[in-house]
């Protein structure tokens, strides 16, 4: 079989930070790692799932949440995907990013989409280990710039 995209990857120099994975017709799909791969340091899933709820929906519910297409973890536990459209830059994905870590880190009240009706987990949650997480990516990304967002050999 062919070898897809994200396993030619070099894992092994891989930081935490914000990355261009790939990009397809009109879809970009970044690579939000919060994690160092193989670090032995990875995601708790109650934190991932809390992450995944706040950050899918602050993003959907942005100026730009017309151009979001998908935001999920990571099943290696070290960050997020975000797919958006190709209309929103490069400088305002950074941003957006930014922003939605900066809601997450500072978060309080119900998680949004929160109960049995809505959520096929609804009691797997932690709210603190999503705003910790959060609140280490706004420092990791706080000058992050287009030019840092190609992967390093």
């Amino acid at each position: 079989m062919k070898r897809i995209a994200s396993f030619t990857v070099n894992h092994d120099v891989l930081q935490k930070g914000m990355y261009i994975s790939r990009i397809d017709g009109d879809v970009v799909t970044y690579d939000i790692r919060m994690k160092i791969p193989n670090g032995g340091d990875y995601l708790s899933m109650r934190a991932a799932h809390t992450i995944e709820h706040l950050f899918a929906t602050f993003t959907r519910n942005s100026k730009d949440g017309d151009k979001i297409i998908y935001v999920g973890p990571m099943g290696c536990k070290t960050g997020f995907y975000l797919l958006v459209r190709d209309t929103l830059s490069r400088s305002q994905a950074i941003a957006l990013v930014q922003a939605s870590m900066a809601f997450i880190a500072t978060y309080e009240g119900e998680i949004p989409g929160n109960t049995k009706k809505e959520c096929g987990n609804y009691l797997y949650h932690d709210l603190d280990g999503a705003k910790a997480i959060a609140a280490d990516m706004q420092k990791v990304l706080a000058d992050w710039s287009v030019e840092k967002l190609q992967y390093q050999e």
